[in-house]
């Protein structure tokens, strides 16, 4: 994990996933890298090791559909944490935070914001989706 960690900080990368010796990096903001693997290499995410700057309850939930065995994060909210709690993913960060800010630090980001009275996955998850389809149809 250690690798994959520096690989983040010295790339200036948002995400790095390694899975059985192939280590890819990903600079899109948000979850919008974790969700496009999800949706187009589901078989990559399941069993990797993800090292990410930053986790909310969003992206914890794409990685527990995607079967990541182990994930680092810089930053991680507490929504975030007590999921993964109750999942088999083997998690570890830097810092907690009661929940992750916007872009522009002004309050909660509003996809942590949607996803935090939501327990189900499955709900989570169509939650994601249709805030990813309004993103992308803008």
């Amino acid at each position: 994990m250690d690798k994959l960690i520096g690989l983040l900080h010295e790339g200036g990368y948002s995400c790095v996933v390694s899975k059985g010796g192939e280590c890819r990096t990903f600079t899109k903001p948000g979850i919008m890298d974790l969700y496009e693997l999800i949706e187009n290499d589901p078989e990559f995410l399941h069993g990797a090791s993800v090292a990410d700057k930053v986790v909310g309850k969003a992206a914890a939930t794409l990685m527990i559909r995607g079967g990541v065995a182990r994930m680092y994060a810089d930053v991680i909210s507490e929504p975030a944490i007590a999921l993964l709690r109750n999942s088999t993913v083997e998690s570890g960060f830097g810092q907690s935070v009661p929940f992750i800010e916007n872009r522009d630090k002004s309050g909660i980001c509003p996809l942590e914001n949607a996803c935090m009275h939501t327990g189900s996955l499955e709900e989570l998850f169509i939650l994601i989706k249709g805030f990813v389809s309004k993103i992308c149809h803008r």
